[in-house]
């Protein structure tokens, strides 16, 4: 099956491309489409988190649930918005923290490719969603496709911090080789977890972290 993406990712995952839960999870989203359903985000930008992040360059993996289900917001990035969109909720906590934590003012500028381009995976479990229906495409077999994903960093890749917010993202732990890698968790970001994520120093653990392994921090500051 011909998937457009990243070529190391293609390479790496190629397997996952002929399995019988993915034809039947792309046949799903064209019946989708088919249906008149609008499907967020547009095709193009479905795998964007590898296509700005190649396997050998991810330092840091941070695992969204699924993409914002509303007009004009997901564009393939976990937490991120495109820079015309005002930040979402969770977005504007995880700026709080940076600011707090790193001690630097962000601007609010909601687009995380900046992030994304020094090798931060911003990778949502689940990769598609029906207009304003959350969580409507948890089921169609995204998981098992981005549980290989992370299955893949971390048995191939070395030193990479995961970060993992909120109760979804800390099943995922069991997935990563904890000798080989930095698994952070924390509460979610979201207003709903009533502050629980302010205090968890992420982004100085996993810049301490990389500095340690003598390799380059991210700059967080947008």
């Amino acid at each position: 099956m011909e998937v457009k993406i990243e070529q190391s990712w293609k390479d790496a995952l190629a397997g996952e491309f002929e399995k019988p839960y993915f034809a039947s999870l792309v046949r799903f989203l064209h019946n989708e489409k088919a249906e008149g359903k609008k499907i967020f985000p547009p095709g193009s930008q479905i795998f964007r988190a590898f296509d700005l992040t190649p396997l050998k360059d991810v330092k840091v993996v941070i695992l969204g649930q699924d993409p914002y289900h509303g007009p004009g917001q997901a564009h393939g990035l976990s937490f991120s918005v495109p820079e015309n969109m005002p930040a979402p909720p969770s977005l504007k906590n995880i700026f709080k923290e940076i600011e707090t934590d790193l001690g630097v003012k962000m601007s609010g500028y909601p687009n995380l490719e900046k992030w994304a381009q020094q090798g931060v995976l911003l990778l949502n479990a689940v990769l598609t969603v029906r207009c304003g229906e959350a969580a409507s495409h948890s089921r169609i077999g995204w998981q098992e496709f981005t549980d290989a994903v992370i299955r893949y960093v971390s048995d191939n890749c070395e030193g990479v911090v995961f970060m993992l917010w909120g109760n979804f993202a800390r099943t995922k732990s069991e997935l990563i080789d904890h000798s080989r890698h930095y698994v952070l968790e924390a509460a979610h970001p979201s207003p709903l977890a009533r502050g629980a994520f302010f205090g968890c120093r992420h982004f100085s653990k996993a810049n301490d972290y990389l500095a340690s392994t003598s390799r380059a921090p991210i700059d967080w500051q947008l």
